[in-house]
């Protein structure tokens, strides 16, 4: 029998961060606000990536004992072998080292930061994202608005973080982002509608954009080193491009959530998870408090 880590509501402490002092500058904290995106935060130390790349290779191939305990995972998200992606939500439960990623103060307390303007918020993990490029053959990750697809949860007060676990740069699909793209909404501040569920397609996002955002869709390559990571607004567009290089470009994607944000559907939000009834706050086994502010 698997073990199951949500059954674990605090570290196990397998990972060591980067060593580096957490939190950020008031100067950081602007930028973010300013662009929609913070980069080249030093998040996990060498050894982490060691570790959880190791972690991915126990379940990347499907065959995982606990790969029923997964929200989502797909071997290759395209279908098409010649543009391979790898994405999965919920390995977070498979593993103590992706498991522990969530709690680490190199990234609660920078999160904690940026979840609401002007204030620290408490951190509640939303969930894990996992993006696998293999050499040669990695595919596009089209551009989107991650709130697009969250709007079961409200209101709109969520972080996503993106830990680069190899060497990331143009040559083997980096993220992009749109800076000020934060600000590109619908519906009295709603997200833009989602137009590929399954993010291959990069051309479709700017079919509903306007004459001027279309003006301002300039791409932002962020170069990233291992371990570190950047932190992006719920709406700020961003994609990334194919892994055409002789080297991998893994990712673990973490989303959090301020504390009290809301269930606003009767289904469950995640696959497997049991429902939080409309207007209940979410919280519990399965979306777990990783840093209490009042504590701070």
């Amino acid at each position: 029998m698997a073990v199951d880590y949500s059954l674990h509501s605090a570290s196990f402490g397998s990972l060591s961060g980067s060593g580096i002092l957490p939190g950020l500058s008031d100067d950081q904290v602007a930028q973010f606000w300013r662009q929609g995106y913070l980069a080249g935060v030093p998040v996990l130390s060498q050894d982490d990536c060691d570790q959880l790349l190791e972690d991915i290779e126990t379940f990347r191939g499907g065959d995982h004992p606990g790969h029923r305990y997964l929200y989502e995972f797909h071997a290759n998200q395209t279908g098409d072998p010649d543009r391979v992606l790898m994405h999965s939500l919920g390995h977070w439960r498979l593993t103590k080292g992706f498991h522990d990623l969530m709690y680490l103060p190199s990234i609660t307390k920078a999160a904690s930061k940026l979840l609401k303007p002007n204030c620290t918020a408490s951190v509640r993990f939303w969930h894990d994202q996992l993006f696998v490029k293999p050499p040669k053959t990695g595919s596009v990750v089209a551009w989107h608005q991650d709130y697009s697809y969250w709007t079961r949860s409200v209101p709109m007060q969520h972080l996503t973080v993106h830990v680069a676990l190899d060497d990331q740069d143009e040559s083997n699909g980096c993220i992009h982002y749109i800076p000020g793209s934060h600000r590109w909404t619908r519906n009295d501040g709603g997200p833009l509608p989602v137009v590929d569920f399954d993010f291959k397609d990069p051309d479709l996002f700017k079919t509903i954009l306007t004459e001027e955002e279309k003006e301002q869709f300039c791409p932002v390559p962020i170069k990233l080193r291992r371990g570190e990571a950047v932190f992006h607004h719920p709406l700020a567009v961003h994609g990334s491009l194919e892994n055409k290089s002789d080297r991998w470009r893994r990712a673990a994607v973490l989303n959090y959530m301020a504390d009290g944000t809301r269930s606003d559907s009767d289904k469950p939000l995640l696959e497997g998870v049991p429902a939080v009834p409309r207007g209940e706050v979410i919280k519990g086994r399965f979306f777990p408090l990783v840093l209490d502010a009042t504590m701070e």
